[in-house]
């Protein structure tokens, strides 16, 4: 194990954030527990002040800096998170911070750094390119630059989440990590190991994004080009040098989910515990959902460490869920274009239970058949086997269609 990330880096890390870090709360979910079948604790540090687990590393990183380092200011390169974490803590120490945020960055997390008093400079097309730059800038600048997960100080700051998880759950049997670039995973997975070797240390990435996966294969770092994926804040295109080199020695499984699992993941969240987690903060409950059958009966704490998801996609999202679990249904059907057929076609389908959410009648794309006409409908259902009965119903009646409704994977 690498000698600059210890427990006790970890531990003197807890000591030097602590008052300004929120030991976030990690309640028994009875719900969650019931839907994976075993025993579901939540570490809630979606909760802290910007949104992410990203500000104990931050606030630990920026007061390991001497005084001229701190005179001179830091710079930083991030899409969202870490630089949030950053300009909050930067600011509420006085250093001077400059953020490099690619173009396409959301507005809204542009708006905040810049509220807490960073400057934010657009450049590059992807994270990547905003990287070179913020490197460029610190050795012409003489500012210290600050990397999002690749640091001994990061990551020891990351760890004080683990010792959090122990101390509220002593007993825990396995802990779910999301893993982007891995300082979260390398710091948790040192501060539980080398406390309670028994606890699991379960990493999970999304299929978009497996870079941990492909690193761990190949045995060493390897580059991934990341697919979009929900959990944006895990297509990370290669994994820490440092965090690769401590994960590979705690890690105990690697899940990789889909887009259809991190969909109905936040869906679930904002359902059963009300709570609005990131496409990256869910991913521990789908990975708890893939490995239901190992995990029966075992005591499990989901480390839902993000909630800044993008307003403006929230609603996709959950519809998405809601497909993913046959409670929204698409069907394309071919009908009469007499009178009274759309009627008696929305009739049916009430006669089932389903309730229609929006209908579109089309007769200039309809079929070939000029005397028909092509409904689309979307319909609000119970679970698949409600939508089986909607298709049995439509088939006595003699009406064509299919089924549009399951979303890609």
């Amino acid at each position: 194990m690498d000698p600059r990330v210890t427990l006790e880096t970890i531990h003197a890390a807890e000591k030097r954030i602590r008052s300004e870090i929120y030991h976030s709360p990690c309640p028994y979910s009875l719900l969650l527990s019931r839907l994976c079948g075993c025993e579901i604790y939540c570490k809630l540090d979606h909760l802290q002040v910007t949104g992410s687990f990203k500000e104990r590393g931050a606030r630990n990183k920026l007061l390991s800096l001497s005084d001229e380092q701190k005179r001179c200011g830091v710079i930083a390169a991030s899409a969202g998170n870490h630089a949030l974490g950053v300009a909050y803590h930067a600011q509420t120490l006085g250093i001077p911070v400059t953020v490099i945020m690619p173009k396409w960055a959301p507005i809204v997390k542009v708006t905040n750094c810049r509220g807490f008093g960073a400057q934010v400079i657009l450049e590059g097309e992807n994270l990547g390119e905003s990287l070179e730059v913020a490197r460029k800038l610190a050795t012409e600048k003489g500012l210290t630059f600050v990397h999002g997960f690749d640091d001994p100080d990061i990551i020891s700051g990351q760890g004080t989440m683990g010792l959090e998880i122990l101390q509220d759950v002593p007993d825990v049997d396995a802990v779910i990590v999301p893993v982007g670039g891995g300082g979260l995973i390398a710091g948790v997975g040192i501060a539980i190991k080398s406390l309670r070797p028994q606890t699991r240390i379960i990493g999970v990435e999304p299929q978009a994004a497996p870079t941990l996966r492909r690193s761990l294969d190949a045995g060493c770092p390897v580059r991934v080009t990341p697919r979009p994926t929900l959990a944006d804040g895990l297509a990370v295109s290669q994994v820490g040098d440092l965090c690769f080199d401590i994960a590979r020695n705690v890690i105990d499984d690697l899940v990789l989910v889909d887009e259809v699992q991190l969909a109905t993941s936040v869906l679930k969240l904002l359902e059963l515990e009300k709570t609005v987690v990131e496409g990256a903060g869910a991913s521990p409950l789908a990975a708890a959902l893939e490995r239901k059958d190992s995990l029966a009966g075992k005591k499990v704490v989901l480390c839902l460490c993000g909630g800044n998801i993008d307003m403006t996609v929230i609603s996709r999202i959950i519809e998405r869920g809601l497909a993913a679990e046959g409670r929204l249904c698409r069907i394309l059907a071919s009908i009469s274009d007499r009178a009274g057929s759309l009627a008696q076609f929305l009739t049916l389908i009430a006669s089932t239970g389903a309730s229609i959410k929006e209908v579109t009648h089309d007769r200039n794309f309809g079929p070939a058949d000029v005397s028909r006409v092509g409904v689309s409908a979307i319909l609000e259902t119970r679970d698949f086997d409600h939508i089986r009965e909607v298709h049995d119903a439509l088939r006595a009646n003699g009406i064509e269609f299919k089924d549009a409704s399951r979303p890609a994977v």
